[in-house]
């Protein structure tokens, strides 16, 4: 597949590089003069300029990007970008910074594919890692819901009983659980949760801490955590 992304800091070049890692093609977009020779540096195909202008845009070769990503730090430029993006039919991510309010993140969140929050994501993940408990971060779906994958610990209140029997907070939900070593897939009811299986559940910020003590236990030292 084929992306650009605009912005080649810290939150865009990481995305390349993961993406050129799993085969992909990328274009980067960068205004600032240093970021675009790093990214060059880097082997990535820079376009210099505003990320924001459908020029800009067109000499990256928009039109036949499969997705256009938003991961400047100005959120108007993040969505300018996505608004070309979309005309071009492309997919559109737009990074938006924690700080701006849930009615800001409703209002641009309605008109692109998916709103990311770098800085909350690897903020949480840092936090998980520093407190301990078998916790890692993987996605921000909204500003207050995040999807964590937990690893059952022998010190879990939850070992030895079944999926059946779980009872997480009102507000998350089981996704998917894995055996050790295993694919993560479709939760049954009979599975059982043993030390070392993981479970991913979608859970609003406010219950974290609640899920982490059902599924991993009070005291558990953290094992891998951030994203």
């Amino acid at each position: 597949m084929r992306f650009v992304i605009i912005g080649a800091g810290r939150v865009g070049l990481r995305t390349a590089r993961v993406l050129r890692e799993e085969g992909h093609e990328v274009v980067l977009v960068e205004n600032d003069v240093n970021k675009a020779d790093r990214a060059r540096n880097d082997g990535f195909e820079t376009v210099e300029g505003d990320g924001s202008s459908e020029d800009v845009l067109k000499e990256a070769d928009v039109s036949s990007a499969d997705a256009v990503g938003g991961l400047t730090g100005d959120l108007n430029v993040n969505f300018a970008a996505c608004m070309v993006g979309k005309h071009y039919g492309c997919r559109t991510i737009l990074r938006i910074d924690e700080d701006y309010r849930e009615d800001i993140y409703r209002k641009f969140a309605s008109d692109v594919d998916e709103v990311v929050y770098p800085e909350r994501l690897g903020a949480i993940g840092a936090k998980n890692a520093l407190l301990g408990g078998n916790i890692r971060a993987i996605a921000d779906i909204a500003q207050n819901l995040q999807v964590v994958e937990l690893t059952i610990t022998d010190e879990s209140p939850m070992e030895g009983y079944s999926i059946s029997e779980l009872e997480l907070p009102a507000d998350s939900r089981l996704l998917a659980f894995g055996k050790e070593g295993e694919p993560m897939g479709i939760p049954f009811p009979d599975d059982s949760l043993e030390t070392g299986d993981r479970i991913a559940v979608l859970a609003d910020f406010d219950v974290l801490e609640d899920v982490r003590r059902i599924l991993v236990g009070d005291t558990s030292r953290a094992i891998a955590g951030g994203a």
